[in-house]
């Protein structure tokens, strides 16, 4: 199918929106093709038809990851291509070179960028001044790559994403952020409870509320995850944030345990984008237990973020 490029016939990725529904569908379908055809392969054999030979992803890592760091790089093997991994500490981003100035040099040595960073505004700077597509891999604001996996996820487990019912329980961080953008473009429900004072962002919600999908905030995690087809956390304190003590104490009631998941339902899935910090967030009977889809999640994030190259590199 085709797909509209973007400013500068580049595809960039910093959210959702940048590919829009119909080049969701398409990533989405093309990565459950591409994972059943691998069944049973190594982990490091090339696909069939090596789609990214001789191309490099360059890899900006300004936050820890893990999740991130090896889906990328194990994407571009098994697409036939390579990654190559910097590091702000030992790279020149970390001796004062301009955001500008990197993303002009890495364009003309690499086919994409990916950047895990702290502050949005520093993918969108990267992104103002590369050549090529740049990927947003976490930012303060959003975390598409992971919601391209959860919703991977989903139809796996449910057969379909659309009218499907989704409850975010704790802080309406930048998980949350793209999960309520992915509604609004995917066409599927997501109520939010959290503690006051942890919304989600309101440009986000406003912009959902503009496609005509509006998102529930309520204070109550219970009556949250009844009937939801997914009950869906994260972490309540995020790399680098402080006052982890009070954010614990009013977190607290939304924890996912056995007796909300009981409320949800039999049917309902669990999801989590890692790292949990059990016994907070998530018990280990739930995070462990058979409604737990924590670890196709993160195995998803390998081919949901292959198909995404591929579109980003105009081959989708």
């Amino acid at each position: 199918m085709t797909l509209s490029l973007g400013k500068d016939g580049v595809r960039h990725f910093l959210s959702l929106s940048d590919a829009g529904g119909e080049a969701i569908a398409a990533i989405l379908g093309d990565a459950q093709e591409r994972k059943a055809a691998r069944a049973g392969w190594p982990k490091g054999k090339v696909d069939a038809d090596a789609p990214l030979a001789g191309h490099v992803l360059a890899m900006i890592f300004e936050k820890n990851s893990t999740r991130t760091r090896v889906s990328f790089d194990l994407a571009m093997r098994q697409l036939g291509g390579s990654a190559i991994i910097l590091d702000s500490g030992s790279s020149q981003l970390g001796r004062g070179e301009s955001v500008g100035d990197t993303a002009r040099v890495l364009s003309r040595l690499a086919d994409a960028i990916m950047i895990r960073t702290d502050s949005h505004s520093r993918a969108e700077a990267l992104a103002a001044a590369a050549s090529v597509p740049v990927i947003n891999g976490l930012t303060d604001l959003s975390h598409p790559c992971q919601i391209l996996a959860d919703m991977l996820t989903l139809i796996e487990r449910k057969g379909k994403l659309a009218g499907s019912k989704w409850a975010w329980l704790g802080d309406g961080n930048n998980v949350c952020n793209s999960l309520i953008e992915a509604a609004s473009l995917m066409f599927f429900d997501v109520t939010v409870a959290c503690p006051e004072g942890f919304e989600p962002d309101i440009a986000v919600l406003k912009e959902a509320a503009a496609r005509g999908r509006s998102v529930p905030i309520v204070r109550d995690a219970a009556s949250a995850a009844v009937g939801a087809d997914v009950i869906v956390t994260d972490t309540w304190t995020s790399m680098g944030q402080a006052d982890s003590d009070n954010r614990a104490r009013v977190m607290a009631p939304f924890a996912v345990d056995e007796a909300l998941m009981a409320g949800a339902g039999e049917e309902a899935v669990f999801m989590h984008c890692l790292p949990a910090h059990r016994g907070e967030e998530v018990s280990d009977a739930v995070l462990d237990g058979a409604q737990s889809a924590a670890w196709d999640e993160a195995e998803n994030r390998l081919h949901a973020q292959k198909s995404l190259l591929l579109w980003c590199l105009g081959k989708l």
